[in-house]
């Protein structure tokens, strides 16, 4: 019996077919008979209070059915804890129409429900709002002065280490030094997919489709701030149109679509506009400012990394953004410190890579200037300060091959070329740079459980609560199965996203391929037990004495390894026992003694080619070379297409992303798709990515994760190249041809 391997292979997305005919419902298009539609109003000033809604205009226009505000809503808890989601962080979530206050701009102050989309959104327009306004401050630089250490730290994202060594006297008494401040500009999510939540009311009972990055975390939420049984709660979440972190936590228009559905006994959907994606969570504005310094021979000496991070007035939203300065490279004298400023925005949120992308930023272009300040070749300081261990917390890495990335990496890009000094290649009128950074990630996991079923005509079904944010969960679990079962891919099917099936976390942090996958994996496996047990009963079975170390499971049935004509196909070892079908569930969860031994992490080195055309300052990145230690790869096209995408994001916060606030209203100005530029076909060129092998032993499965690490690393690729390439040092981004000029 031959068996095709799928792990590790380059596997189609088995969901593709649905998605590019138009046949994958999002949770904005699920219909009902009895649909109702909600618009929301959002406010027009930062900070206040509401002194008069005017509802007249609106009530009258015809097929509104209701219009919700704080004077006129369903009762929801006001406990904070009962608001905190999974991934919430410390403090008291925002509850929308919870009251008269207006804590930032767009937020949501009304509800228009309507027979018609397009009769609400008309009403919507007519409701007239009168305010008592405030001053409000949404840059955190005025807030500067004002930042403090969180007194509540947020679950999962560890402050940063103890100072080690004597940063300052070390840095006072070398003989190579830099210091600069750095910041990135606040960037929106801005998935493809708007944020959007439907309804069903039946009797009482909720089946909620939402845009979301976790069905069991969106469902507890309503049973607990609703009040209502777990029993009466289903969320689903089959597909997902790109997320970036945006989906986490359940956002605003879950709670309003629900309050109405119960106010109306009856099925309501609220989308939101482009323009209101711009209304709630966004990468942090963090101000930066990393202080290296080294030997003579580019060794390095200290480091100093703090950070003063925005957050809203209700919440205290953290990210470990200084620690990787501790850990990337070896230095033995090291001080680290994060702190936070209130300003009038709604909570910031994770984001690809949240903390990663930001510190790394930040330390990866200051190791450039402290390469040009000692005289050495940016690739080869990295390499003499290489780090063999993880100094923040003293422990070995469970794997690491960034030496690996970083000789294919530049062998790749052909670096040797690169000549040393800053504005020195050209080509015709462009200014040519070439750029490197390292990348870093942790490689992280969270329990999860998972069902395998298998039918008679060899069907496997395996469920999971998990999402597919677009990274191709569908894509590998069907892989896993297939392997575990000797079975073809087409009789696999997989089914995620849907609060009934077993227990997953939110899809995040890129633990789902690790998780979810040795979740999979173990249920399979139990599901080979049952069937082995079967087999053997057979009269005159062929397998009558065989363990399951003796056989394999390939085309459909199981035999002997060492005999593979001894076999039991599986529909006749189900239909003896007179079974419909077998079923197994598996529960994962990290190895403890595993993750308290050893730090595991994704590594990268990320090489940059740019032209800059010498009058214009018009920057294109022509070549990018991303070179991944990521553990064992499932899938070599979904992982490829997962690095391309964070590195596309990477070019997009060096050269376009960036939310604007008018610092005089209180409101980011740029809140669409024609003034928030992201990177389009035009502005990517040729990207290549090239896997390292690497073993690691944290999960039966060796990977690692793949979602984040492309992006980490890449802007400081790209500014460093621009910097070769123009000898014009710029430490804010996005890097814009008005900064070059």
């Amino acid at each position: 019996m031959s068996n095709v391997q799928y792990v590790g292979g380059a596997q189609p997305r088995v969901d593709g077919p649905l998605k590019v005919s138009g046949l994958a419902k999002y949770a904005g298009e699920f219909p009902a008979e009895d649909l109702a539609y909600g618009v929301v109003v959002s406010s027009s000033v930062a900070k206040g209070r509401i002194r008069r809604l005017d509802l007249d205009a609106a009530r009258a226009t015809p097929g509104v059915v209701a219009i919700l505000t704080h004077a006129d809503r369903p009762t929801v808890t006001t406990d904070a804890k009962k608001h905190q989601d999974q991934a919430a962080p410390p403090g008291f979530p925002f509850i929308p129409l919870h009251d008269d206050r207006i804590v930032y701009s767009g937020q949501p102050v009304a509800l228009v429900v309507a027979e018609s989309f397009e009769a609400a959104r008309d009403a919507a327009a007519l409701v007239r709002v009168e305010y008592e306004t405030e001053p409000a401050v949404v840059d955190v630089a005025q807030r500067r002065d004002a930042a403090y250490d969180p007194p509540e730290k947020r679950d999962g994202v560890p402050p940063p280490p103890p100072p080690r060594g004597d940063a300052d006297a070390a840095f006072s008494a070398a003989p190579v030094k830099i210091s600069g401040d750095y910041r990135i500009a606040v960037e929106h999510h801005n998935p493809m997919e708007m944020h959007a939540s439907t309804v069903f009311w039946d009797r009482g009972k909720l089946v909620v489709h939402d845009k979301v990055q976790g069905v069991t975390n969106t469902k507890a939420f309503v049973v607990n701030v609703f009040g209502l049984p777990e029993d009466d709660v289903r969320v689903l979440s089959p597909f997902v149109g790109g997320a970036f972190g945006s989906g986490l936590r359940p956002q605003y228009q879950l709670t309003l679509a629900v309050m109405a559905a119960l106010r109306l006994k009856r099925s309501v959907r609220v989308t939101l506009t482009r323009d209101q994606m711009f209304t709630f969570t966004y990468r942090p504005d963090t101000l930066q400012t990393v202080a290296l310094s080294a030997d003579s021979d580019g060794r390095l000496q200290s480091i100093r990394h703090d950070a003063v991070a925005c957050t809203s007035t209700f919440e205290d939203y953290q990210e470990a953004v200084v620690n990787w300065s501790g850990l990337i490279y070896a230095c033995d004298n090291v001080s680290l410190s994060y702190r936070l400023a209130k300003i009038d925005t709604y909570t910031p949120g994770d984001m690809r890579a949240p903390g990663a992308t930001t510190g790394v930023y930040a330390l990866e272009a200051a190791m450039d200037e402290l390469a040009y300040a000692a005289k050495v070749d940016p690739l080869e300081l990295r390499l003499r300060n290489y780090a063999d261990h993880d100094q923040n917390d003293d422990k070995p890495f469970s794997s690491k091959e960034l030496r690996a990335c970083y000789e294919r990496g530049a062998q790749a890009f052909g670096w040797s070329r690169r000549s040393a000094e800053p504005r020195s290649m050209r080509d015709g009128r462009d200014l040519v740079g070439l750029g490197m950074a390292t990348g870093c990630w942790e490689a992280m996991m969270q329990p999860h459980s998972a069902r395998a079923t298998l039918t008679p005509e060899g069907k496997l079904e395996v469920a999971c609560a998990t999402a597919d944010i677009g990274t191709g969960t569908y894509t590998i679990l069907a892989q896993i199965g297939a392997d575990a079962m000797g079975l073809p891919i087409e009789d696999v099917v997989v089914r995620i996203g849907d609060s009934s099936l077993p227990m997953a976390p939110v899809e995040g942090g890129s633990w789902a391929a690790a998780s979810a996958g040795s979740a999979v994996q173990a249920a399979c496996r139990g599901l080979r037990e049952q069937i082995l047990t079967h087999a053997r009963a057979l009269e005159n079975s062929p397998l009558a004495n065989a363990s399951l170390d003796h056989v394999v499971f390939s085309g459909g049935g199981v035999a002997l390894a060492a005999d593979p004509a001894r076999s039991v196909p599986y529909g006749e070892a189900l239909r003896a026992s007179g079974l419909q079908r077998l079923e197994a569930n598996a529960d994962f969860a990290p190895d403890e003694a595993f993750t308290k031994k050893f730090a595991a992490y994704t590594h990268s080195a990320v090489f940059v080619e740019v032209r800059v055309d010498e009058e214009l300052g018009v920057i294109r990145v022509s070549r990018v070379v991303s070179a991944i230690a990521a553990g064992k790869i499932l899938n070599q096209m979904t992982a490829r297409s997962q690095i391309l995408g964070g590195v596309v994001m990477g070019i997009g916060m060096a050269l376009h992303e960036e939310s604007m606030p008018d610092r005089r209203l209180g409101r980011f100005m740029n809140h669409n798709y024609g003034e928030y530029h992201v990177p389009a076909n035009a502005d990517i060129h040729d990207i290549e990515v090239i896997f390292v092998d690497e073993i690691d032993e944290a999960n039966s499965l060796g990977i690692k994760g793949l979602g984040e690490i492309g992006i980490v690393g890449t802007a400081a690729a790209v500014a460093n190249a621009i910097f070769h390439a123009t000898g014009r040092r710029v430490r804010d981004l996005p890097i814009t041809p008005d900064k070059l000029l």
